[in-house]
């Protein structure tokens, strides 16, 4: 039996539901991406062993860093499968929570001088509980919107949270600017960089009220009374896997390239300009907050474009461009000239922006609404383990290895052709119903418990 349509949220609910999912994301965003930066600029100093190396504590920081992306898969599933039985907004408040006690409790870590070992061994503990906490957050933050959203703007509003990552992360870029501007070295070393850390309990918190303002969407609270009336529908990830494995698969094909080369962008970039080019830390983090800026704008602005144009050409636009990204950027950021290493930084994450925009929408589209939670936690996490995670890594290592930027460049062009092999399979779904969705999965349903029947009434 289909259900009716629910009713569209109007505007100014829809906007108090973005309001909700950004905020929580600036919250989790604001927080990795500080310990992204404090891993190029701190971590690697002061929570590891000393050596003559420039790259060894960079890249051991980094593997630090690829733990939370390790424990991201596995928020997402466990986050999907209550998210998708008790509801978005209660799994979204916990979220919120955990990343917060975490972050703070980076900022009371005693060094590597002080502890010994101990140091990077609690790190990665935070590190790992901080990943999971984030790799539930992004599944519930755009499924919050897309299910509330109209099916003929659903690219644009969902493309909101995804503007919030580079509000976090300008926010964490300006804190760690205004301490490394106004403290010595030596000071910002010492205790400085902790303030940014404990900083995360005023956002924690105002994050938290915003979402207890919010309800879950009424296509959500429908589906969730029929799978308690139902027994045989089911949720979570392994009912997902069974049912939607070409969802899953080109969820993850999408987000190959889209993650790698925002961490090549954003924190690779880092290391790059500071290390291989020798360029001021205070520099860098000025030109990657005009950079954060450009990235918020163009967000929602491309996931305009997709309601109009399509996901598809737009997600294709993205893929081509992002392969020939670090053929152009790394002899930009060799003339050592601030405008011309800024356009390279801003191209980057507008290039970005024609894959991250349109990931929420399309995602949404591909499950659902009893598996949706887990359906997009999944596709999109466990990429980050192969994706993210090890790209600064790769890329740091190559650097050292050949002592030249076109090996990372060739790295992020292999990237972006697997990608599209993935962009070239999926479907288009612009406009979509997510009613149409659920009825078609109904109906599958329907069909199989009829194949069942039949035979056993012969």
């Amino acid at each position: 039996m289909a259900s009716a349509p629910a009713p569209q949220t109007g505007q100014t609910g829809l906007r108090r539901v973005v309001a909700a999912s950004m905020a929580g994301t600036i919250v989790e965003w604001y927080e990795f991406f500080l310990y992204a930066t404090a891993a190029t600029l701190v971590f690697n100093i002061i929570m590891f062993p000393p050596s003559d190396d420039p790259y060894a504590g960079v890249i051991a920081a980094f593997v630090t860093y690829a733990v939370g992306f390790v424990a991201r898969p596995l928020g997402g599933i466990v986050f999907g499968h209550f998210g998708d039985k008790y509801g978005r907004k209660k799994l979204l408040q916990l979220a919120i929570i955990l990343v917060g006690v975490a972050t703070f409790l980076m900022g009371c870590l005693p060094t590597f001088d002080q502890i010994g070992y101990w140091a990077p061994a609690l790190l990665v503990l935070l590190r790992f509980a901080q990943g999971f906490a984030v790799g539930g957050e992004w599944g519930g933050g755009v499924l919050l919107v897309a299910e509330h959203s109209p099916d003929r703007s659903r690219g644009f509003w969902a493309s909101w949270p995804q503007a919030a990552v580079p509000i976090g992360n300008l926010l964490a870029t300006i804190v760690l600017l205004v301490l490394n501007a106004t403290l010595s070295q030596e000071q910002f070393l010492a205790w400085g960089w902790r303030i940014g850390f404990w900083l995360s309990v005023v956002i924690v918190a105002i994050g938290y009220y915003i979402r207890t303002r919010i309800t879950d969407a009424p296509i959500f609270q429908e589906v969730q009374k029929e799978v308690v009336e139902r027994k045989d529908v089911g949720y979570g990830v392994v009912e997902v896997i069974k049912r939607y494995p070409r969802g899953v698969l080109t969820a993850m094909g999408l987000r190959f390239a889209e993650n790698i080369m925002y961490y090549l962008v954003v924190t690779f970039s880092i290391t790059y300009l500071k290390i291989a080019l020798e360029m001021e830390t205070t520099a860098i983090l000025s030109w990657l907050v005009i950079a954060h800026i450009v990235h918020m704008i163009v967000v929602p602005i491309v996931g305009g474009f997709t309601d109009r144009v399509g996901r598809k050409p737009i997600y294709f636009i993205g893929t081509v461009a992002a392969a020939a990204w670090g053929f152009i950027a790394f002899p930009m950021f060799d003339t050592k000239q601030p405008i011309i290493i800024i356009l390279a930084i801003c191209l980057g994450l507008v290039i970005h922006s024609f894959m991250y925009a349109p990931q929420p929408s399309i995602m949404s589209e591909m499950f659902p609404t009893r598996m949706r939670y887990s359906g997009v936690s999944l596709g999109y996490q466990v990429t980050s383990i192969v994706a993210g995670s090890l790209a600064p890594i790769i890329a740091a290592a190559l650097l050292s290895e050949f002592d030249s930027w076109m090996p990372v460049a060739i790295y992020l062009a292999i990237a972006a052709a697997i990608t599209m092999v993935a962009v070239l399979s999926m479907r288009e779904t612009k406009g979509i119903s997510l009613h149409d969705v659920d009825q078609v999965d109904r109906d599958r349903l329907e069909a199989e418990t009829a194949a069942i029947r039949v035979p056993s009434e012969r």
